[in-house]
């Protein structure tokens, strides 16, 4: 009688779907959006392209379930989890510099640097695509900062009258415009600057 045990297709699933993602976002870096097949993801990751189409109905839906993935697994890194709020220890300074710091980390990783760029040129020519990664990556992210500041305003660390949308942009639009335009370095020192800068004119006044 035989010992062996039928494929796990689940771990097969999983390994498949792993390497989609993986071509997917090393494809988008090196040629960028346009330019990105399903043809071509499915030939890198060596499954067949009815695969990528039983799971997903277009390039634009990989990307974003792979960038969805790696955003997950960057904050696992950091010891959180994908529905991590921003830390809240009392000390809203440093909570904004942890993770302000986090994300100039991100920035400069050429794993996030490289695809991140692609997709946000394309979106600025495909506003379907650009709104889809918006809703699914960048405003997920930045209600965190909006519950934390209102976190902070409870606790009479931050104005009340302050609009937390636009003191959460303060924040995260400079970091942007830093990596967007390569103006200069962003580094860790940059992040703390920025925190404290802002966090002067969002202090309650007497």
């Amino acid at each position: 009688m035989s010992d062996s045990k039928a494929p796990d297709a689940s771990r097969r699933s999983e390994r498949s779907r792993r390497a989609i993602f993986d071509a997917a976002l090393a494809l988008v870096s090196e040629t960028g959006y346009a330019k990105t097949t399903i043809e071509g993801i499915a030939a890198r990751a060596g499954v067949g392209k009815q695969t990528i189409y039983r799971w997903w109905p277009s390039k634009a839906a990989v990307l974003l379930d792979a960038f969805l993935d790696l955003a997950a697994r960057a904050n696992e890194a950091l010891g959180g989890t994908a529905d991590s709020e921003i830390p809240d220890t009392g000390d809203l300074a440093a909570d904004l510099k942890y993770v302000l710091r986090a994300t100039v980390d991100e920035m400069n990783d050429p794993a996030f640097d490289r695809p991140t760029r692609a997709l946000a040129a394309e979106g600025i020519v495909d506003p379907d695509l650009g709104a889809r990664f918006t809703e699914a990556l960048l405003e997920p992210q930045l209600r965190y900062y909006a519950r934390r500041i209102e976190a902070a305003q409870a606790a009479g660390d931050v104005d009340p009258d302050v609009d937390p949308r636009i003191a959460l942009e303060l924040l995260v639009g400079p970091l942007h415009h830093r990596w967007a335009h390569r103006t200069l370095p962003l580094t860790h020192g940059y992040a703390d600057a920025l925190v404290d800068q802002v966090l002067r004119g969002l202090s309650p006044r007497p």
